[in-house]
């Protein structure tokens, strides 16, 4: 306890600057993602094509920001943090400075969906690759703060670029927009960098986890049942929440509820905004519970209280108060995943590979993502009703609720006693 205690207390005062450069760096990558339906109708018009080819830029986006995050992770970990999130964030601003140029559909795939997403993608991975190393003892509240910031990051720039695109036109609006962000991004990108050893000790974590490691590389955690138990996890609680927020909309407005007044303001956008608010309010708080009571019990705790938000949602579909409330519960219940998988994973494979390792764990939500939308979409189709979809979220939340407790959690305990064994000097 005393050699724990002094190594905390050498703790650099560094961190935490860096956690700051960190969520600036991640609240202006955030745009591209969650401002992208402005954009949409003056893209339609320009390109002249139909909703389906304009919509395959953000699909693009977000598979290219996710299913190569293996690959920008490992150029992180091998030409270094700061050159490659720096890089990142360039990329972004330039993809909007370069789609206020283009008048057809490929141009736009090359710009706002190549150059977006893969910018995105390697500031993402970059910066919570960063905030494992920086933090040992705190990973689910770092990793929760800057993952909060990516979805903050957009409730800045939202009004201020509506606005600007209704007096000035969409590509004055890229260009500013694209340059402001992307020269804030890298400013804040330039100054991040690695710990050095004695700026981060590892020590005994305070929830049980035995972080002073054996360092898993990536071919060795991707032969792990453990690895793939987590894999299966996350995507089932990505894909049930992108099937609530792709089409949230249109189920609203389905339940008849999208148009009514709820404090003032009309129900389906009153609600949209408390989701933003929420989704982002609750990974650093799960984060933080995670670091004192267990990075299972915290995961088991949230994703019941989805799977109730989403049960009672589906009871109280035809009321436009509950319709808001209650879904902002169910984002404070699904957000904090992009702060628990990873600081779980980093705890079980240890630092030194992690930006890569969580590069493979984050494509699940690129997964997630592309069976949300659909499945959503084609179980109502095939059913004419709501009422699957919903059981089927409740259903994954569920099962990963009991995974996370039943399986992961001495699946987990294991890998730690054989840790143990390796650390532990044979006699003489």
């Amino acid at each position: 306890m005393v050699v724990e205690a002094s190594l905390q207390s050498r703790e650099s005062p560094q961190r935490w600057v860096q956690l700051g450069l960190g969520l600036i760096a991640m609240m202006v990558i955030s745009s591209p993602q969650y401002v992208w339906t402005l954009f949409l109708k003056p893209f339609q018009t320009t390109t002249g094509s139909g909703l389906a080819a304009i919509q395959f830029t953000f699909s693009l986006l977000i598979v290219l920001q996710t299913f190569f995050s293996p690959a920008q992770g490992w150029l992180i970990e091998r030409f270094g943090a700061r050159a490659l999130i720096t890089t990142g964030a360039a990329l972004s601003g330039l993809g909007w400075i370069l789609a206020a140029w283009i008048d057809g559909l490929w141009g736009l795939y090359a710009t706002y969906g190549l150059f977006c997403g893969i910018g995105t993608g390697i500031v993402y991975v970059g910066i919570v690759g960063l905030m494992v190393r920086w933090f040992p003892r705190a990973r689910g509240l770092a990793t929760g703060v800057v993952a909060a910031g990516y979805g903050f990051g957009a409730i800045l720039t939202t009004f201020p670029i509506d606005a600007m695109i209704k007096t000035a036109g969409y590509r004055a609006t890229l260009i500013t927009f694209g340059a402001l962000l992307g020269v804030v991004g890298v400013a804040a990108s330039f100054f991040l960098r690695m710990p050095e050893p004695n700026e981060a000790p590892v020590t005994a974590s305070n929830v049980g986890d035995h972080l002073a490691c054996p360092e898993y590389s990536p071919a060795e955690m991707l032969r792990t049942p453990l690895f793939w138990l987590l894999f299966a996890m996350m995507t089932m609680m990505s894909t049930g929440g992108l099937m609530v927020i792709s089409q949230f909309s249109a189920f609203a407005r389905d339940f008849g509820v999208a148009d009514v007044i709820v404090f003032g303001v009309a129900a389906l956008p009153l609600a949209l905004t408390i989701d933003r608010i929420t989704n982002g309010l609750t990974r650093p708080f799960f984060g933080w519970l995670s670091d004192h009571i267990g990075r299972e019990n915290t995961m088991a705790l949230a994703f019941l209280l989805e799977a109730l938000a989403i049960a009672l949602l589906l009871g109280y579909r035809d009321n436009a108060t509950a319709l808001v409330l209650l879904s902002g519960l169910v984002f404070f219940g699904w957000g904090e995943i992009f702060s628990l998988f990873p600081s779980t994973l980093t705890d079980s494979f240890g630092t030194k590979y992690a930006t890569t390792n969580y590069g493979f764990l984050y494509m699940a939500q690129g997964i997630g993502s592309v069976l949300g939308g659909p499945m959503a979409a084609l179980l109502r189709e095939q059913t004419g009703s709501w009422v699957p979809v919903f059981l089927l979220i409740v259903t994954m939340d569920v099962l990963t609720a009991f995974l996370a407790l039943f399986v992961l959690k001495p699946m987990r305990a294991t890998l730690a006693q054989e840790k143990e064994l390796v650390l532990t000097p044979l006699p003489g």
